[in-house]
């Protein structure tokens, strides 16, 4: 196991169980007792948690904080493989389709490889290597590298967006609140998605359930201002009514009704 993917479960861990401990988070990460003591000290280092003696205490906000691409990658990979399927449906021959830089739009491109004559946008690093190894006409935004999460974001990838015309975006959020509110802990990379809407026809959100009801701390917009949601399951139903009200486009469904 990673270090990296190692800290992120004794998060998921802390938050699932505040009193968890030392010894009990050996055995399951399957580790040495200082292995995680060590694990702790880092992640108390990072400003994550705070030790306590035996155990360390959740620091507020930590679990918004922004996990590294390739553990996002690997999460729910299932059913962002579904969204994914899914919203290359409405991808048609001879588009200019945007992707941002999240996962969820990571795995829409087995089923981009299908279409004829596509130009691809994206702020993803991994993604615009990916599309290029595809041999799908591709450019990326440019711009300063997350380096978690390897997208770029900043004035020279805002910069890009508003210089261009899409068809359609995918993108993603980290939560999505009972309101509709989009919702997201890294504000550059929601910025950059404020820009990316006013330069796409088209706006579809790819949101799997673990999402729903939860809120982060930046808001980038509401569901009303988009086209679409698409999701392994139905939407809630105050949400899936408020889709799109402020456009002409018609809404998207979820997968499942």
């Amino acid at each position: 196991m990673l270090i990296e993917e190692r800290h992120h479960r004794i998060l998921e861990e802390l938050k699932k169980n505040p009193a968890v401990t030392v010894r009990e988070l050996s055995q399951i990460l399957c580790v040495s007792e200082p292995t995680v003591r060590r694990d702790f000290t880092e992640l108390h280092q990072r400003g994550l948690i705070t030790k306590i003696y035996g155990g360390a205490i959740l620091n507020q906000g930590a679990a918004d904080r922004e996990i590294p691409f390739l553990l996002r990658e690997k999460e729910k990979s299932t059913v962002k493989t579904e969204i994914g399927k899914a919203a290359a449906n409405l991808v048609e021959d001879g588009m200019v389709v945007m992707l941002d830089g999240s996962t969820s739009a990571y795995h829409l491109l087995p089923y981009l490889t299908r279409k004829k004559d596509l130009i691809v946008i994206t702020s993803g690093a991994k993604t615009a290597v990916a599309l290029a190894e595809a041999n799908i006409r591709t450019f990326c935004t440019g711009g300063q590298m997350i380096i978690h999460s390897f997208s770029y974001v900043g004035e020279q990838a805002e910069a890009f967006v508003r210089n261009v015309n899409a068809d359609i975006l995918f993108f993603s959020c980290h939560g999505l609140t009972d309101d509709g509110r989009m919702t997201d802990p890294a504000i550059e990379e929601a910025n950059l998605r404020k820009v990316m809407f006013q330069s796409a026809r088209q706006r579809i959100l790819l949101c799997d359930s673990s999402k729903f009801g939860k809120t982060c701390f930046y808001n980038m917009g509401t569901v009303a201002d988009i086209d679409g949601v698409i999701s392994e399951i139905p939407l809630p139903p105050a949400i899936q009514s408020t889709v799109g009200a402020n456009r002409l486009s018609q809404n998207q469904a979820p997968l499942k009704s």
